[in-house]
Order: structure tokens, then C-alpha cells, then sequence
């Protein structure tokens, strides 16, 4: 595992490219594991589902996505994934903003402890 990979409990990310204006991930999530329910201040998401199915909550509405398909997620948006499929399910994150640190997470609810509130 490099710098640029990190094991998280539901699954893996590893960073593809990073600048002052972008970052770029592969995700991987692990089946029946779900990312905390989250928002950022100083960055939007594109995500692309390359394989697996997800189901995505977006500001309290939720709807199911498979490979191929693709969403946007604005500044401030509450959002979260889950892997609701039987194999590993993997996306692309493409970020754009002003900072991407760990730190710009605010947790809402997150299965394994790590909330913010």
C-alpha cells in the first residue's frame, strides 16, 4: 500500500492525480458496505460507477445507479454510497474545489462510529 492508497472499513481509495484545483480517486466498497453520510464546504464529487451497484443518497433522496451511469454532488450537498451488490463495487471520484483534505468532512451518520455530530 502507497501514500496514495488507504484502507478504510468499507473497503479502499486510491488517488489517482492531485492539484490545487483537483483531485482525482478510484474507490472501492466492499459489498454491504456503505461510505458515512457526509458533506463538504470546499468541494463538489462527480462520481462514475465503473463496476457494481449502488444505491446513492443525495440530500435525503435516494436512487439506485450501476456501471456506467454517473452523479454530480455539490458544495454543501449531503451524500452518501453503498454497495448494494454481491461483488466489489468501484467508482471514480473526480474532485473539484478549493481543498481536499480528510479534514474537510463533516459526518453526519457513519456505520462505524467516526460521526462528526
Amino acid at each position: 500500500m502507497t501514500e496514495d492508497q488507504s484502507v478504510r472499513p468499507w473497503g479502499r481509495y486510491e488517488v489517482l492525480s492531485t492539484s490545487s484545483t483537483h483531485q482525482v480517486k478510484n474507490i472501492f466498497v466492499l459489498p454491504g458496505k456503505r461510505l458515512s453520510y457526509q458533506r463538504h464546504q470546499h468541494r463538489a464529487e462527480h462520481w462514475f460507477i465503473v463496476t457494481g451497484s449502488a444505491r446513492v443518497t443525495l440530500d435525503g433522496a435516494t436512487f439506485e445507479i450501476t456501471a456506467g451511469a454517473s452523479i454530480d454532488i455539490a458544495i454543501g450537498a449531503a451524500h452518501r454510497i453503498e454497495n448494494i451488490g454481491e461483488t466489489e463495487l468501484v467508482f471514480t471520484e473526480v474532485q473539484t474545489g478549493t481543498y481536499f483534505g480528510e479534514d474537510d468532512i463533516e459526518r453526519i451518520e457513519d456505520d462505524f462510529g467516526r460521526s462528526s455530530a
